[in-house]
């Protein structure tokens, strides 16, 4: 089960980016579950969508330990640092094409917490909402997380800046698309002007002109990046109270969805 969660692949890029285990000076204390068991039980509660209490005992961990390990994991960016090491990789590989980009979001239903707010269209509950930018083949390059209230238009310039330097197969790292496909929820004109200053050429969808189906033929790999994202079943429905640990199991699936990639 744990090799077939984090296969070797995983496991070598895991081990690149996870701190080393804590010390204790004076010694003694309970035997620490190794990490690659730790990594496969917190897998396997990402896809599953199980609880932490439902984990399986075959795992070695038990859940409370699994969570503090996650939690730990978390504050070190250990999941974020996975996430562009992957990107590198996939960069690196030139497997990643800069030529055309797609903006969207998905909404999650949520209970009250961080990151989360009303949704308008659906009756003011309460949800989450993932935004995704992808590259041409659907692999997602950058992703953030806010309350459904948020609307889409606001997220799309912290989005394209949280791009980070990733590696070409030639040239200098990237971190610039070259066009950006978006549906009419991204017609605004400061939004318009700022891809014009960062020389990104944009085709979004007019309100009252056009319909965002002609779209369709560039945009439909971002549908099938959002249908990857319904594999991990944590996400379905967002627990956590902190907006922090909703974010870190929406990176670790965006990471394994680039570590597929890099696995064929």
């Amino acid at each position: 089960m744990v090799e077939r969660l984090v296969p070797d692949e995983l496991w070598e890029l895991f081990q690149r980016v996870v701190p080393a285990a804590p010390t204790r000076p004076q010694g003694g204390g309970r035997r620490r579950h190794g990490d690659r068991e730790v990594l496969a039980a917190i897998v396997f509660v990402a896809t599953s969508g199980c609880t932490w209490a439902q984990l399986p005992p075959c795992f070695g961990p038990s859940g409370p330990t699994a969570h503090r390990r996650f939690t730990e994991w978390t504050a070190a960016r250990v999941w974020a640092k996975l996430y562009r090491l992957g990107l590198d990789e996939l960069g690196a590989r030139g497997e990643l094409d800069w030529s055309r980009c797609a903006v969207d979001s998905v909404n999650m239903r949520a209970t009250k917490g961080e990151l989360t707010g009303p949704n308008p269209v659906d009756r003011g509950k309460f949800e989450s909402k993932i935004h995704l930018l992808t590259e041409r083949t659907g692999l997602p390059i950058s992703l953030a997380i806010s309350g459904a209230n948020l609307h889409d238009s606001q997220a799309l310039i912290p989005l394209v800046e949280a791009i980070q330097p990733i590696r070409s197969r030639r040239g200098p790292r990237r971190r610039r698309p070259g066009k950006l496909h978006g549906d009419k929820a991204y017609d605004h004109r400061f939004i318009r002007s700022y891809l014009r200053r960062r020389q990104i050429t944009h085709r979004i969808a007019r309100r009252g002109i056009e319909s965002s189906t002609r779209l369709g033929r560039h945009r439909w790999v971002i549908e099938r990046t959002v249908a990857w994202l319904g594999g991990f079943r944590r996400l379905h429905r967002r627990y956590e109270r902190k907006g922090t640990h909703f974010a870190a199991f929406a990176t670790i699936a965006a990471a394994l969805i680039c570590h597929r990639r890099l696995a064929k």
